[in-house]
């Protein structure tokens, strides 16, 4: 017996359907979609977890310095009392019959703590302040660090695909050859050894392509796991043109760039900080010799008068706390402070150089770069000319496949020095915007 199927399945089908395309529309388009190199950095930022986990260093950061403010806030607790007892007690207050101890026994306690004065207290704040600004730095050069990388390998993946189209294009002139030689061949116009170095050279172009397409896969696997988006690197890439022409800018005075990057670097701006959360903590233990101050208030009810009939209370007081010896602990945490504190002042210090030496070797860097690619070009149009005079010559019968063959390859050797060196000019720039201080698109990060 046939089985026909029933109305309600055939709409939650027809639904189902409507659901999963249109879910996968707006998927598909988004991996045709080209992606520009903005997008990428900002996907980086938004969705890797390097980028997600300097949020939470600068909320602890924060944290650390609410906590240690709250020391300077009264504490206010309350204690709330019930006991039961077995008898009850009362005595005679004048003429008055006062219940001394009930069977139920109830009492709240208020009570208010609150510090006047601890010199050891304000330097502590004043130091996690700093290292809060430390952190905020790190954590924003953390997030400039990751932006680099995606660029840099955002250039790499356009790289490997034009040097793909560069194979490809050897590729097809490979098997074009070999069909002219092929035909010259069994027209009695070309010896075998044509046939023979033709094939050589269609098999290695076949070889190549199938490598450098690998090779673009591997970029694309590992930018897209940067991203944390693998869908977004599917489509075409669009090539920065901006990071090229600024790239062949001519630079600055480089004493003058140093002075810049050393007053916006922000990992050297970090260890400024730090330094000087040191050596705010170095000063605590000296601190110890002055007095602190101390105001505390309390405020008590319960259902059981004593014998002046009264079920409340209350008191306030001071306290001045000093200690007078603490068996030399102190010198021994500064002494140790200290050396810490120092450490945190040669670490500026090494930072410092390290960013005259970064700036003149990108700068060094970017001019040899320019001239390789200068260079590049040259060779690119030469090597262009002679495969196109090569072809012809072939054509006419005055020269032989093993030449067209070497055309070939030189034209295909310059090609991709030619894109290497393109792009390595655009790394090259984004290495002297790094040392800078500046980020992939030369603008200040904001903390």
């Amino acid at each position: 017996m046939a089985e026909y199927p029933r109305p309600g399945r055939a709409k939650r089908l027809a639904a189902a359907s409507l659901g999963l395309t249109l879910f996968l529309v707006p998927l598909l388009a988004s991996q045709d979609r080209p992606l520009t190199l903005d997008e990428a950095v900002n996907l980086a930022l938004d969705r890797n977890e390097r980028a997600l986990a300097t949020r939470e260093d600068v909320k602890a950061a924060d944290a650390r310095v609410a906590r240690a403010r709250s020391f300077f806030l009264p504490t206010i607790t309350s204690t709330g009392i019930y006991q039961r007892r077995a008898y009850e007690v009362k005595r005679l207050v004048g003429d008055t019959e006062v219940v001394i101890q009930r069977y139920n026994g109830l009492s709240e306690t208020l009570g208010l703590n609150l510090t006047l004065f601890d010199a050891r207290s304000l330097t502590t704040l004043s130091a996690v302040r700093a290292q809060r600004n430390s952190d905020v730095a790190a954590a924003t050069e953390s997030r400039r660090q990751l932006a680099f990388e995606v660029s840099q390998a955002f250039l790499a993946t356009l790289g490997t695909s034009q040097v793909q189209g560069a194979s490809e294009r050897r590729f097809s002139f490979a098997r074009q050859n070999l069909e002219a030689a092929k035909a010259r061949y069994s027209a009695g116009l070309a010896s075998v050894n044509d046939v023979t170095r033709a094939e050589l050279e269609y098999a290695t172009a076949e070889v190549g392509l199938t490598q450098v397409k690998g090779q673009v896969e591997t970029s694309i696997l590992q930018l897209g796991y940067l991203l944390d988006a693998p869908e977004a690197v599917r489509g075409p890439l669009v090539v920065p043109e901006f990071l090229i022409e600024a790239a062949a800018a001519e630079a600055a005075d480089s004493e003058a760039l140093v002075e810049e990057a050393l007053a916006r670097r922000l990992d050297v701006g970090s260890l400024r900080w730090q330094a000087s959360s040191l050596r705010a903590l170095a000063k605590v233990p000296l601190l110890g010799w002055i007095p602190s101050l101390n105001a505390s208030g309390q405020y008590r009810m319960t259902n059981e008068a004593s014998f002046n009939n009264r079920t409340w209370n209350w008191n306030v007081g001071a306290t001045l706390s000093w200690t007078l010896f603490d068996g030399l602990a102190r010198f021994a945490d500064q002494r140790e402070r200290k050396a810490l504190a120092k450490l945190a002042d040669l670490d500026v210090q090494a930072a410092t150089r390290r960013v005259d030496v970064e700036v003149r070797e990108a700068l060094v860097s970017l001019a040899n770069q320019r001239a390789s690619l200068r260079q590049a070009s040259v060779a690119h149009e030469v090597a262009k000319k002679n495969a196109a005079e090569t072809a012809e010559l072939y054509r006419q019968g005055l020269a032989s496949a093993l030449e067209v063959a070497d055309a070939n390859v030189s034209l295909f050797e310059a090609e991709v020095a030619l894109v290497q060196e393109r792009y390595g000019l655009g790394v090259t720039f984004l290495n002297l915007e790094a040392a800078l201080g500046l980020d992939p698109f030369g603008k200040e990060p904001r903390t």
